[in-house]
């Protein structure tokens, strides 16, 4: 731990799109990002019981926590987002995560640790990143070209809002509008078509399971990310690949 030229302590994180989709004049474009280390004034950000009722807590510690004035978390996107959330629980806490999960082989709640400094970032292509945030798509079925960006924590901000606005409706009818709401902020043309009222049209009623399916598998695969799985071997011996839960003990670990 280093005095840094903020005036506190920071460590650099790489983060998981390399830089390669912002702009040119973006801070983050150099792939890596300073983060201080947290102190009481982040746990006082964690406990704020009106922080997490307005769940807004961890918007709140990430953005407490990145140094350089000039990023933004809203132009963030999620895969980084989300290794900065990593890089933040380990500085502040330590690796270890001390976890309770169910044996997926004889159904018993155990005790495990999940080692957090052997979470890697994915391999990317950077072949894929030459037009920054713009990705084409052609739908195996419908054969339809489908341009789209990486969602950013400014997308998912609004993504969320909107759902909010569909909570009403949601109860009366039981239907989920999440898919479909993401899909919308995700996807910004069809077939060169950039209208907004093109895309929700494609998206409600032109937008085939088959090809969907397709589209989020090929989204996952070129998402920069990193890796929130860990190996665990069954209390029968079996190995499995399990996701890292990410709930509030994730920055409030049990005091010692």
């Amino acid at each position: 731990m280093a005095e840094s030229q903020y005036g506190f302590p920071t460590e650099v994180l790489s983060l998981p799109s390399q830089g390669l989709l912002y702009p040119e004049d973006s801070p983050l474009r150099s792939g890596t990002i300073d983060v201080k280390y947290m102190t009481a004034k982040e746990e006082d950000i964690l406990t704020s019981t009106n922080l997490i009722e307005q769940g807004v807590v961890i918007t709140r510690l990430l953005e407490s926590v990145i140094a350089n004035s000039k990023v933004k978390l809203d132009d963030m996107l999620i895969g980084d987002k989300n290794a900065i959330m990593v890089g933040t629980r380990i500085l502040g806490y330590g690796a270890n995560y001390e976890i309770s999960l169910v044996d997926p082989d004889t159904n018993e709640r155990v005790e495990h640790t999940v080692d957090l400094s052997k979470l890697n970032n994915k391999k990317i292509d950077e072949k894929l990143f030459e037009n920054g945030n713009n990705f084409e798509f052609e739908l195996p079925n419908s054969k339809r070209i489908v341009g789209f960006k990486l969602l950013t924590h400014g997308d998912e901000s609004e993504i969320e809002n909107t759902l909010k606005e569909f909570e009403k409706v949601e109860k009366l009818t039981g239907v989920s509008y999440s898919l479909t709401t993401r899909l919308k902020h995700q996807i910004v043309s069809i077939d060169g078509n950039t209208d907004q009222k093109e895309i929700d049209k494609f998206v409600d009623n032109e937008f085939l399971a088959l090809d969907t399916r397709a589209y989020r598998k090929h989204l996952d695969e070129i998402t920069p990310d990193i890796e929130l799985k860990f190996d665990y071997t069954s209390q029968t011996g079996n190995l499995h690949r399990l996701d890292v839960p990410l709930g509030i003990d994730f920055f409030w670990p049990a005091a010692e």
